[in-house]
């Protein structure tokens, strides 16, 4: 997501409207502060396109490790540092 001051906005509607199509975020200044964000009206959520995406993530995991340590040995190994914090 980036953002446009309201006279930007303004002068480049269209092709803010062709991003957010294709999804992307606007966000909308005021004078450097925050006044609304342009998002695609179509709030659905993709549950096939989501579960491709797990899918591909899962598949690109397989075997990876990071000094020697798996996936699930990292997460562990970061469940027991976050339960030392509290």
């Amino acid at each position: 997501m980036h953002s446009v001051g309201v006279f930007e906005a303004k002068n480049r509607l269209t092709s803010l409207l062709d991003e957010v199509e294709n999804g992307g975020e606007i966000l909308i200044t005021r004078r450097g502060k925050p006044v609304a964000r342009l998002v695609a009206a179509e709030a659905g959520f993709d549950r096939a396109k989501a579960r491709r995406v797990a899918d591909r993530l899962r598949e690109a995991s397989k075997g990876v490790v990071l000094a020697g340590l798996s996936i699930r040995e990292l997460i562990g190994e970061g469940r027991r540092h976050s339960a030392r914090e509290q």
